[in-house]
């Protein structure tokens, strides 16, 4: 028979396990606001029971444990679908930034891609100023302010090959430099998830029970990590997780195995492997692989086709201008020099002197224009270098993948981003905190406490009465 002293025992146990459940309740709503934070709750369960004559009797309720609530599955899912976003949203960033080197905005609907120019000085508009301005010095090809406003029109061109490309370079540089600064932060949280390990793996020695806020600490290690590189994880007896990359195990329980190196292959393009091991990492989602992807696919094929771009220009231009002759009948000379789209430039020597332009096809024919008419001509032509496409055209298709890879990579932002807000959603649901529910917990527990502080006034007066019954 449990007695007033056992039901006193029982008043006090009662009277504590409302206590803790106000504490947890406190600590809940002091962690609303926190992201990574797990609602917890008190584990209570039924007293061991006593043997009567009249069959078991209960001795009240014990607080056994504080347990977070979270669904393995769901933070999973999570993790996953963050990786894929931080992917996807460090590829749009550098797309977009690789149309503004363009000094265009780039439109694609359906199938049609629209070039839409943002600028005066984007290069399209100079491409076509190149041209307009052999259209107008063959007017009067003996004219020198004519001449000289279409050398303005060659160097304008010029320099917007060049600064596009100066652009685009910086920005496979950024990339580079993105990649570094990502990789240095990474090992961070690998020092920070092991050492977080061995803080669970002490704080879990014997029954101590679950140590929930680190575990929260952990996981939001893990989901940073994951943003920044797709990794997988198992988990010990123990409780400790190990985390790998690309198959090559990084952390193991406590111990930091492995890090992350970004390495130069011998292209000055920097890639990652694990440092110890030496191993190249192929990774797929994260934004690090999304600055490998985006820098060696879409910005190095922009880089690729405009340079095509502008070898052909100074290829096509140069081979007809040397067969013209200048106002003083000279002939030979190239209108522009280099190779590419890096070092394009109008002749110095035209430049300083407009008369050497060589639009005749008759020596000593200040009036003749021939060579400058075909000059002009070759904006309608078709060229084998750039796929049988005149500029223009060659152009907006150059223009029009970029349009493409944005427009794709928008829209799969957008659908990740309901794909990750949905699962968020979810988790929330089972391990974010509601004022509401707390609030309602807390005066559940507030009556309780009360309601179990009048059980033990209670017992107190009947023990006292018994006491007394002996004067």
């Amino acid at each position: 028979m449990l007695g007033l002293f056992g039901t006193l025992e029982l008043g006090s146990r009662s009277l504590q396990n409302q206590r803790q459940g106000v504490e947890v309740t406190g600590h809940n709503i002091a962690n609303a606001d926190n992201p990574a934070y797990a609602r917890q709750r008190l584990q209570i369960q039924t007293s061991f029971a006593l043997e009567t004559s009249f069959g078991q009797q209960g001795t009240g309720a014990t607080a056994v444990s504080i347990s977070r609530l979270r669904n393995d599955l769901l933070d999973e899912r999570v993790r996953e679908e963050m990786s894929v976003s931080s992917f996807l949203e460090a590829q749009q960033e550098a797309l977009q930034y690789a149309q503004g080197a363009l000094g265009q905005e780039v439109d694609r609907q359906g199938d049609v891609a629209g070039i839409s120019v943002s600028s005066e000085q984007a290069l399209s508009s100079r491409l076509n100023d190149f041209f307009a301005g052999l259209q107008s010095v063959s007017g009067s090809p003996e004219s020198t302010s004519d001449r000289q406003a279409f050398v303005m029109k060659a160097v304008e061109l010029a320099t917007r090959f060049n600064q596009v490309d100066q652009r685009l370079a910086g920005l496979q540089e950024e990339l580079n430099t993105s990649l570094q600064t990502s990789t240095t932060k990474a090992n961070g949280l690998l020092t920070e998830i092991a050492d977080l390990n061995r803080q669970i793996q002490r704080a879990e020695l014997g029954d101590a029970g679950p140590a929930n806020d680190l575990r929260d600490l952990r996981q939001q290690r893990i989901e940073e990590f994951s943003k920044l590189v797709k990794t997988d994880l198992s988990t010990d007896a123990d409780g400790t997780l190990n985390l790998s990359v690309g198959g090559v195990t990084l952390v193991s329980g406590k111990d930091v195995l492995d890090r992350l190196q970004a390495y130069d292959p011998g292209n000055g393009m920097l890639r990652l492997r694990a440092e110890t091991a030496g191993t190249p990492l192929n990774i797929t989602s994260g934004s690090i692989a999304a600055a490998i992807s985006t820098r060696d696919g879409e910005v190095a094929t922009l880089r690729r086709d405009l340079n095509t771009l502008a070898s052909t220009v100074i290829t096509e231009v140069n081979a007809l201008h040397r067969t013209g002759f200048n106002l003083a009948g000279g002939t030979g000379a190239d209108l522009f020099t280099g190779s590419g789209s890096a070092d394009i430039a109008v002749n110095a020597q035209i430049v300083s002197n407009p008369s050497l332009l060589q639009l005749s096809a008759v020596a000593g024919a200040s009036g003749d224009n021939q060579v400058a008419l075909g000059l002009a001509r070759l904006a309608e032509k078709t060229h084998s270098a750039l796929n049988n496409a005149t500029f223009s055209d060659n152009y907006s298709h150059v223009v029009g993948g970029l349009g493409h890879a944005l427009s794709s990579v928008n829209s799969q932002v957008e659908d990740q981003e309901r794909v990750t807000n949905l699962l968020s959603s979810q988790r929330d649901s089972v391990s974010g905190v509601s004022l509401d529910e707390e609030m309602t917990n807390m005066m559940k527990y507030q009556k309780a406490f009360e309601a179990s502080a009048r059980l033990i006034t209670v017992v107190e007066e009947m023990l006292d009465t018994v006491m007394n019954m002996k004067r």
